[in-house]
């Protein structure tokens, strides 16, 4: 039996009429990193806040580690770490004193915070940065010390809010070793939300498809995209009309079609079988094939199957690409 290390049932969030989140349930165990995936406004922020107690739920409940989020929210906050989507270190402040007040609001001595702030320091690779002002920081920088701040009270249970956001991919590969290291050094249990395919792909021992407030499917990587039962073939005609369609579906072992933009999706039981005789019944019809490529299931094409829609081409509100626009700002600098 996994021991469960957070528990979730019927969780709701209702702001007026909308439901941000809408009664999911899930567990996460103990170990393991555990994946929130949709885009922005699916829910994910608008759950973690709730489950770190900054939000109250409206139905349902939850538990962290055995305590109730709503009856037992001091207990809560002490046994686990943040780190939100937003920089939140203060840019006036160096490094190490950010640390510092970090760990005086948890209440840690100063005998334990200065060992355990220079042990931090060095995993994030920031001791010679430590004496600097944050707003001297590169992007990469200030999401090192921000997960050094969420670490200070040693939680047993780490929340990272698109711990990436911004980021470009070599300082995210970079981010993706010290996730990893900080559940192997510190044996603990990672909650994280993304939007990125790839982050969720790579890290994630079990991932979550929420969207719009609602949970789709969950699994390991693997196990969603093999729930699909196919592998894919992507085509592009120059000549594609109404007919395409229906042509492609009366292949054998054709499983589905769909197309996105100018883009045919198809879904085939074995894709390397189908596609000699979709190119032979295409030509035969007078189309010219612009591009046909074979894939293996991956995380977008889960998404698409279970949503309808591709989580590249999702869209976000003004507030949200606001928001988004000013964390990416920071982490450029």
């Amino acid at each position: 039996m996994q021991n469960s290390v957070i528990n979730v049932d019927g969780l709701t969030k209702k702001f007026g009429n909308f439901t941000a989140v809408d009664h999911i349930r899930f567990d996460v165990y103990e170990g393991e990193i555990f994946g929130f995936l949709g885009p922005n406004g699916a829910g994910k922020s608008t759950t973690i806040k709730m489950l770190t107690t900054l939000l109250s739920p409206s139905e349902g409940k939850a538990k962290i580690l055995g305590h109730d989020i709503s009856k037992e929210q001091n207990t809560v906050r002490s046994l686990i770490g943040v780190v939100p989507q937003e920089y939140t270190a203060d840019e006036d402040l160096t490094g190490y004193d950010n640390m510092l007040l970090m760990a005086d609001m948890y209440g840690l001595p100063r005998s334990v915070s200065k060992k355990r702030i220079a042990d931090l320091l060095s995993m994030v690779e920031l001791v010679q940065a430590a004496k600097r002002k944050v707003n001297t920081y590169s992007g990469g920088m200030r999401r090192r010390l921000e997960l050094a701040m969420g670490l200070v009270n040693h939680p047993k249970l780490l929340f990272l809010d698109e711990p990436t956001l911004g980021l470009d991919v070599q300082t995210r590969s970079v981010m993706w070793k010290y996730i990893r290291s900080m559940k192997k050094q510190y044996r603990m249990t990672l909650f994280l939300t993304t939007h990125y395919l790839e982050e969720a792909d790579s890290l994630c021992d079990r991932i979550a498809i929420i969207d719009h407030g609602k949970i789709i499917k969950i699994g390991t990587p693997d196990e969603l995209k093999e729930s699909l039962g196919g592998d894919f073939i992507q085509l592009s005609l120059k000549n594609g009309d109404s007919k395409v369609i229906s042509y492609i579906k009366s292949i054998q072992g054709i499983i589905g079609v769909r197309k996105v933009g100018n883009v045919y999706k198809i879904k085939a039981r074995k894709a390397e079988e189908s596609a000699p005789k979709l190119i032979s019944l295409l030509v035969r019809h007078k189309y010219e094939v612009e591009r046909l490529s074979l894939e293996k299931p991956s995380l977008d094409e889960v998404y698409l199957d279970y949503t309808g829609r591709s989580l590249r081409d999702e869209e976000v509100s003004s507030d949200e690409a606001a928001r988004e626009r000013r964390t990416v700002r920071l982490s450029r600098m």
